[in-house]
């Protein structure tokens, strides 16, 4: 308690109230991606099959969740060890089927009654959920989908979308929060394309048959996720960041843009696009990862861009009004994945924590006085304040451990639990 007494003295030097700093974090809705824990397999496929869509996932670590239950527990364990406040964010291949809801369907005829044990799982833990339609990893992926030439095939697929916007009307209904619909599909080509306009033609009309499904908006935030490339769509990508934040721009009555810094340029910045977005749209979404040359899906470490998003969420007042959905995305198959889980969600904590944590009204007049030499040196020396000794203490006051004590409770948990897995 002196470690923190004293940084709180020394915040409290540059008017920073550490309590109110802490009390704030703690009620700041963060969204934990159900797909770490199984390498973005799901439940709703009846062979085991590779990833498809332009996405992979690398490595193959024992101890992989199989079944609902196994990957409750994981996330489970998760929501203990992480301090704040949780969503849960699911891929509609997570359905659950059983004797109870009729059995397996295919993605076109998913229904709410497929996520109910979703549902009572939030219920009992006082999580919101977001969702997202699956449009990878299945027979009817030509490989395209919604832009796909064949009718057939972007019927199969807007029937899947406006099924989930069903889905996550009733997940905004039962939870009592928000639920955001991300749109993202990996459509696109290996090699150079004849034709880009109709594809993207098609694309639009497909989303606007989704977005034609009723929704409270005020509840349901569909998002359009856009992308660079992936893996066998290197030469073009439909949904590229031109068409999806173009596609929001036009449709702001009925959806919102969604960002995953893993899905530009590695020369763009994420953090620089917040508030060129947050100056047109009342709101967006985030995904966040760690790129490494491309979109890797590496486990979000607090580096320099993580903490420079945190800090444009917090000093354009984002945090505060809720105007930016925060969620993370990344699966790492060649390390103990719940200790992926809680690195990255403690890490977006940790970072978010350190903007809330900078004095960042001075430092605005320091930049609208031009005076850019007081803030050089400000802004370099907030960077060894104490936030240790206030992250402990954030983490006392969730019940969670503090950095040096979680990591023997996952390896306990590694070798009573998770050694003991069917290999898949």
């Amino acid at each position: 308690m002196n470690n923190y007494n004293n940084a709180k003295k020394a915040y409290a030097s540059i008017g920073i109230d550490t309590d109110a700093i802490i009390n704030k974090l703690m009620s700041v809705p963060v969204a934990l991606h159900c797909w770490q824990g199984d390498d973005v397999k799901g439940f709703d496929q009846k062979t085991d099959g590779p990833l498809t869509g332009g996405i992979q996932t690398t490595g193959n670590y024992p101890g992989r969740a199989t079944t609902p239950e196994e990957l409750m527990d994981d996330i489970d364990l998760v929501l203990k060890l992480c301090p704040g406040t949780k969503k849960l964010n699911l891929h509609a291949c997570y359905a659950i089927f059983d004797s109870e809801n009729g059995g397996w369907v295919d993605r076109d005829k998913i229904e709410p009654k497929h996520f109910k044990k979703w549902v009572d799982f939030c219920k009992e833990r006082n999580l919101g959920c977001d969702f997202n339609p699956t449009f990878f990893s299945h027979p009817m992926c030509d490989p395209l989908t919604l832009s796909s030439p064949n009718p057939d095939t972007r019927k199969f697929w807007i029937e899947h979308g406006k099924a989930c916007i069903r889905i996550s009307q009733y997940l905004a209904d039962e939870l009592g929060q928000e639920c955001v619909m991300n749109i993202w599909t990996g459509d696109g080509f290996k090699d150079i394309p004849a034709d880009r306009l109709g594809p993207r033609m098609r694309y639009k009309e497909s989303i606007d048959e989704i977005l034609s499904e009723p929704y409270d908006f005020k509840k349901v935030k569909p998002c359009i996720e856009s992308k660079v490339f992936g893996i066998g769509v290197e030469a073009y990508t439909v949904g590229s960041a031109e068409f999806s934040l173009s596609y929001a721009a036009a449709n702001k009555d009925k959806c919102i843009p969604l960002m995953d810094n893993g899905h530009y340029h590695p020369t763009e910045m994420v953090s620089d696009k917040i508030p060129a977005l947050l100056t047109f749209f009342d709101e967006i979404a985030l995904h966040i990862t760690r790129p490494i040359r491309w979109d890797s899906d590496h486990v979000v470490l607090f580096d320099d861009e993580t903490k420079e998003i945190a800090k444009e969420i917090v000093r354009t007042g984002a945090l505060d009004s809720g105007r930016v959905k925060i969620a993370l995305d990344y699966f790492d198959a060649s390390i103990n994945r719940i200790s992926a889980w809680v690195t990255g969600f403690r890490n977006i904590q940790k970072a978010l924590l350190f903007a809330l944590l900078t004095p960042n009204e001075s430092l605005t007049e320091m930049q609208d006085s031009d005076n850019w030499t007081e803030l050089m040196v400000r802004q370099e020396e907030f960077k060894t304040m104490p936030l240790g000794d206030i992250w402990e203490e954030y983490c006392k006051r969730c019940g969670a451990p503090a950095d040096g004590e979680w990591f023997q409770i996952i390896k306990n948990y590694e070798k009573e639990i998770l050694a003991k897995r069917r290999k898949i």
